[in-house]
C-alpha cells in the first residue's frame, strides 16, 4: 500500500490523461471541429454502443440531462410519479424533477447499496394498484411512470428481479449506470436492463470527457427520438434551420468526444488496475474486525469505481473522526451523500422506509481510488 499512503495529497477519483488524448483533441482544434458535429462525436457512439453490447449509444451534454431525456422518452408525464432510491447521489432525483415529475424513494439493499428490489415488491403491493396498464400510488392517486434504480459506486443492482417487478406493476425502467460503465451483471452490461440506460462522463467518472453522459438503447425508434430531442429538434436539411418541437441542446461537443474516444481505448487498463487497488486495500484491512471491504456480489462484475469501506455499526460513530483525520493527512476521503429524503427540496416527496439506507448512509467511507494509485498506469 505505499504508493497510496505515502502521497502527499492522494485525490478521491482523477482522471489519467496518458494516452491518445492530447492527440485526439489537437486534431479537433486544428482541424476546427470542435463544437457538436464532429468525426468523433460519431466515433465515440459508435465505441459506446459496441463496448456495452447496446444498439445505440447517444451522447449528451451530461448524466443529469441524459437521465431527464431518457426519463422523457419512455413516458414519465409532469405530475407523475418515479421510484428512485433514497441513497444516490442528487442528480437522480434532479432528472426527475426537471421532468416535473415527482421522485417517490426506495430504501437499498444491503448487499448492493442499490435499490431494494424485494422490500420494493412489497411496498408497492401496499401502496400501489393497477387501473388497466397504469400503476397508481392510492394514497396520492398519481400514476407511477417509471422506476430508476442507481448502480452505486459501480456495484450492479438485482436488474432480473426488478425487471420483473416492473413488468408486474406496469412501471417503465430506466437505469442510471452514471457510476457503472464497466460493470456487468453476467454476460450483460449495466445500462441494458431497462428501455434505456445512462452513463456518466464527468471529471471524476472511470471514462470521462470532462463532462458529458450518454443514453444508451436497443430501441431503433427511441435512440433516434433521443437523438432528435438532444439537439434541438431540428429536421435535417443542407441549410434550412426548421425545428419541429420544443426541444434541447443537450449535444455533446466533437472535442469531449474526442477526449473520451482516447479514454475508452483505456478502459481495459483503468478497469485492470481498479480491480488490483481493491486487492490491495482489502489485504490492508485484513486484520480490522471494525472494517470490511464492500465487493461485488456473486454473478456481477463491479467497476470499482470508488473504493468503498463499511465501518462496523459499533464503531459507525467513529466516521467523521475518521474523516477528519485522513483528509488531514492528505488522503481524500468522502461519506457517502446525504439521502435525497433529507434534502430540502425533496423531504416531502413520498418514501418508503428507508431504515437500511440510512444505516449505509451513517456507515460508508469512500477511498481514495484513481487508477494510478497502483502504480500501473
Amino acid at each position: 500500500m505505499q504508493s497510496v499512503t505515502n502521497s502527499p495529497k492522494v485525490a478521491l477519483h482523477e482522471p489519467s490523461f496518458t494516452g491518445n488524448e492530447l492527440a485526439y483533441v489537437k486534431e479537433c482544434i486544428d482541424t476546427g471541429w470542435v463544437s457538436s458535429v464532429g468525426g468523433y462525436v460519431d466515433r465515440f457512439e459508435r465505441e459506446l454502443a459496441e463496448y456495452t453490447g447496446a444498439r445505440h449509444a447517444v451522447v449528451v451534454s451530461n448524466g443529469t440531462s441524459g437521465l431527464q431525456v431518457a426519463l422523457q422518452l419512455v413516458g414519465v408525464k409532469p405530475g407523475e410519479e418515479v421510484l428512485i432510491p433514497a441513497l444516490s447521489f442528487v442528480a437522480t432525483a434532479n432528472a426527475v424533477s426537471h421532468c416535473g415529475a415527482y421522485p417517490h424513494f426506495v430504501d437499498s439493499e444491503a448487499t448492493t447499496l442499490g435499490l431494494d428490489v424485494a422490500a420494493l415488491s412489497d411496498y408497492l403491493d401496499r401502496v400501489a394498484e393497477s387501473v388497466g396498464d397504469v400503476c397508481i400510488n392510492k394514497r396520492t392517486g398519481r400514476r407511477i411512470a417509471a422506476v430508476v434504480p442507481m448502480h452505486t459506486f459501480g456495484h450492479p443492482v438485482d436488474m432480473p428481479a426488478l425487471v420483473e417487478l416492473a413488468a408486474r406493476h406496469r412501471i417503465a425502467l430506466v437505469e442510471d449506470a452514471a457510476e457503472s460503465l464497466g460493470s456487468w451483471i453476467g454476460d450483460r452490461h449495466t445500462g441494458r436492463f431497462g428501455r434505456c440506460g445512462m452513463l456518466s462522463f464527468n471529471g471524476n467518472k472511470i471514462v470521462t470527457t470532462g463532462g458529458g453522459g450518454a443514453i444508451i438503447t436497443d430501441d431503433d425508434a427511441l435512440a433516434k427520438r433521443a437523438k432528435h430531442l438532444t439537439t434541438t429538434a431540428k429536421v435535417p436539411h443542407a441549410w434550412e434551420f426548421f425545428h419541429d418541437e420544443v426541444a434541447y441542446n443537450y449535444r455533446m461537443p466533437n472535442l469531449n468526444a474526442a477526449l473520451g474516444c482516447a479514454q475508452l481505448e483505456r478502459l481495459g487498463g483503468f478497469l485492470g488496475s481498479k480491480r488490483k487497488l481493491t486487492e490491495l486495500y482489502a489485504q490492508a484491512f485484513s486484520d480490522l474486525p471494525q472494517v470490511r471491504l464492500f465487493a461485488e456480489r456473486q454473478g456481477t462484475r463491479a467497476n470499482y469505481w470508488l473504493q468503498t469501506l463499511m465501518l462496523a455499526p459499533e464503531v459507525a460513530d467513529q466516521r467523521d473522526a475518521i474523516l477528519k483525520a485522513t483528509n488531514a493527512a492528505g488522503q481524500m476521503t468522502r461519506p457517502v451523500w446525504n439521502l435525497l429524503t433529507t434534502l430540502p427540496m425533496y423531504m416531502a416527496c413520498e418514501s418508503m422506509p428507508t431504515p437500511v439506507a440510512q444505516d449505509l448512509a451513517r456507515r460508508i467511507i469512500n477511498l481514495p481510488s484513481s487508477p494510478h494509485l497502483t502504480g500501473a498506469l
